[in-house]
């Protein structure tokens, strides 16, 4: 091979590398996890699904701190939450547990986030957030909630309405927040 030619494979390989980051693997690894939440119909084996997509969620971020993050974590992490929460939660759905409506509190966070993002990329100011108190207390809530189903346990109303609280809470929470940066002045 010429210098030039092995300097572009190395190049092409770098590049490689810090797409698929160990962070970007285990943020990525919540989409077969959701799929398999909705193939297993053992609750206990779901439980451990559920367990394995939190551990994931928890060490991607401290991986993605520790050794660097990656423009394409920051894409993939949240949209393989998003997509993870909104499987588990339809699978809790059609199972009658909740309402559609205490389905939607609990989603509630998930559902209007994008929303609002894709506003501010319309307006021409695109704003993500980052993560918040409130909207990691959403996340160990619906974990909880899910936890209450699989265990069939008296708490999953009284869950699920918390996390719904939560949930208005840290949409608030993220439209201060917009609504400061909306307010800036553009340079």
């Amino acid at each position: 091979m010429m210098p030039e030619a092995t300097a572009r494979e190395g190049e092409r390989q770098g590049r490689l590398a810090r797409v698929w980051t160990v962070a970007n693997v285990l943020s990525a690894s919540r989409i077969p996890l959701a799929a398999l939440f909705v193939v297993v119909g053992e609750p206990r084996v779901r439980l451990l699904v559920l367990a394995a997509a939190a551990a994931t969620d928890l060490l991607d971020g401290w991986t993605a701190r520790r050794f660097g993050p990656s423009s394409l974590g920051a894409k993939v992490d949240p949209v393989s939450d998003k997509i993870f929460s909104l499987t588990a939660f339809g699978v809790l759905a059609v199972s009658g547990a909740l309402s559609p409506l205490e389905v939607l509190g609990v989603l509630l966070r998930d559902i209007l986030t994008p929303v609002g993002y894709l506003a501010s990329v319309v307006a021409r100011r695109p704003f993500t957030t980052p993560a918040r108190a409130g909207g990691k207390a959403v996340t160990v809530g619906q974990a909880l909630t899910l936890c209450a189903w699989l265990l069939d346990s008296a708490l999953l109303r009284p869950l699920a309405w918390a996390t719904a609280a939560m949930a208005l809470y840290a949409l608030w929470d993220y439209g201060r927040l917009a609504v400061r940066q909306a307010e800036r002045p553009t340079d």
